[in-house]
């Protein structure tokens, strides 16, 4: 559950990190000044992602074991 809930705000905050990009110029500053400010919420995004996707497999596979146990004890 907590893994749907790290790779749902993870995919939010990428997602606008990504229209933002698109909507917005490098500007006045120049591409140099945008992408130094871009890049760390982004790479942060994507490993969070990585994580929230990783707790949710792991969270499938225990619960299985668990109603395994369940119905063997049974």
């Amino acid at each position: 559950m907590i893994g749907l809930i790290i790779l749902g705000l993870a995919s939010v905050g990428l997602f606008s990190i990504l229209w933002y990009t698109l909507l917005t110029g490098p500007g006045y500053y120049g591409i140099d000044y945008y992408w130094k400010f871009l890049i760390p919420p982004t790479a942060g995004a994507v490993v969070f992602i990585l994580i929230g996707w990783y707790m949710m497999k792991s969270g499938v596979k225990k619960g299985k074991e668990k109603e395994i146990q369940l119905l063997k004890q049974q």
